[in-house]
């Protein structure tokens, strides 16, 4: 039956979220913390639904008062110094993100990179990691069913970058509350900067 597939998928994507959260390391997460409280600007790209991802954390900086752009939209001004790229791509080696992370990091912004692969391109080039576990693209080549069934990985039916993603949108939502608590703001505050226009 589709239901028990829906509800075993999605209940398993959730777990995975939990753990590889929990894994996520806190002297990272608090420097990036540090690092988007202290810049003068903070620039977010993804590509896909990782640039989601991206898009939904910049719209919560906003409503935190925190200058707060994604890179591609037509209003967003050039990187320099004092600002800081967030960039998220779960294998670190999509090319657009990389290629961004390299033009903003030349105008002097420093650069954060989420990925699951901290070796890679991206994070080669990054100031700072934050390391989030996920299936990424890199992973599809390399599956193999009985290795999965052994190592008790069972969502299988979260396809290519999934779990990465969803993860991040949850670990971007945990930042924002963490940011609420350090600025002492609230959800009322939040929702006078909220659009008026839907």
């Amino acid at each position: 039956m589709s239901e028990n597939i829906l509800k075993h998928t999605a209940t398993g994507i959730a777990n995975f979220a939990i753990n590889a959260i929990r894994a996520v390391d806190e002297a990272s997460v608090e420097l990036l913390l540090r690092e988007i409280l202290q810049s003068e600007r903070v620039f977010i790209y993804g590509a896909g639904r990782s640039g989601l991802a991206a898009r939904a954390f910049a719209m919560r900086l906003v409503h935190l008062d925190i200058p707060a752009y994604v890179i591609g939209e037509t209003i967003t001004p050039a990187t320099r110094k004092d600002d800081l790229f967030i960039c998220i791509s779960g294998s670190g080696e999509t090319s657009s993100v990389i290629d961004y992370a390299r033009s903003a990091k030349r105008a002097g912004a420093k650069i954060a990179a989420i990925t699951s692969y901290p070796s890679s391109t991206l994070g080669k080039l990054a100031d700072l990691v934050v390391v989030i576990k996920g299936k990424t693209k890199l992973d599809i080549s390399k599956e193999d069913y009985k290795k999965r069934q052994i190592e008790g990985q069972s969502v299988t039916l979260a396809p290519m970058g999934t779990l990465f993603e969803d993860t991040a949108m949850i670990f971007f939502d945990g930042l924002i509350a963490e940011l609420m608590y350090r600025l002492g703001k609230n959800e009322e505050e939040m929702r006078k900067r909220h659009t008026s226009v839907e």
